[in-house]
């Protein structure tokens, strides 16, 4: 079924028209992408099974477009229109923290490192470097691998401090397996960089460990 066939006050896009994108459902939004469903499987419903897969939008923005794969009716042409958009997503928050200081907003940080790292099924280690205004510089992931296990080296993070002339960093890892209370290697690890970053002037303002669905900030736990 495809949009054209609901009736005229069931399609999303005269709906969107007429009142604002405000008055959609979330699966009405996506529906508007997906524009077809499939043989006995309508549009909307489509949409809801890609919302219940995912477990709701903030699931679904961190979908990567392999993800995308394990929906039927997902062709590559839907699954490139879906990885567009959520990629304009992150880059739209990603601007927001360029263009003012980082901690205007924590909560965006931590949308923005959701996004980013929070779907990962292996740990990875990012840093945020951020200039003297505590704007965002850039977003580089280091380190790839269980912590325990993969070696965080502390003059890797000193020596991209020090490229991208770098006055601040905010550190974050995630946690595939969901629970994002952090452990007490991650807080060695943290005051192992924050020594060494402070050799050459670099505050760790903070350090988040990311999930899915939470991140949890050092800072706000009094851990730094």
């Amino acid at each position: 079924m495809v949009l054209k066939d609901l009736p005229p006050d069931a399609r999303p896009r005269e709906k969107l028209l007429a009142r604002g994108p405000a008055s959609l459902a979330d699966a009405e939004l996506i529906a508007l992408l997906l524009r077809t469903g499939l043989k006995g499987t309508s549009v909307l419903q489509l949409a809801q099974q890609l919302l219940t897969e995912f477990g709701g939008l903030t699931g679904l923005l961190q979908a990567e477009p392999d993800d995308l794969k394990r929906i039927k009716g997902l062709g590559p042409a839907k699954r490139a229109e879906m990885s567009a958009v959520l990629e304009l997503a992150r880059r739209s928050l990603a601007q927001e923290l360029m263009q003012r200081p980082l901690f205007d907003s924590t909560t965006r940080v931590k949308e923005y490192l959701r996004l980013q790292i929070g779907s990962r099924d292996h740990e990875v280690f990012v840093v945020l470097f951020l200039d003297a205004q505590n704007r965002l510089i850039r977003l580089e992931e280091l380190f790839r691998g269980t912590l325990t296990q993969t070696s965080v080296y502390p003059r890797e993070v000193l020596k991209r401090a020090l490229e991208l002339n770098a006055a601040a960093v905010v550190l974050a890892h995630n946690h595939p397996s969901g629970a994002a209370e952090p452990s007490r290697a991650d807080e060695f690890l943290t005051q192992t960089l924050k020594s060494a970053l402070g050799l050459i002037d670099v505050r760790v303002l903070d350090h988040l460990v990311v999930t899915r669905s939470e991140a949890v900030s050092f800072a706000e736990r009094g851990l730094l």
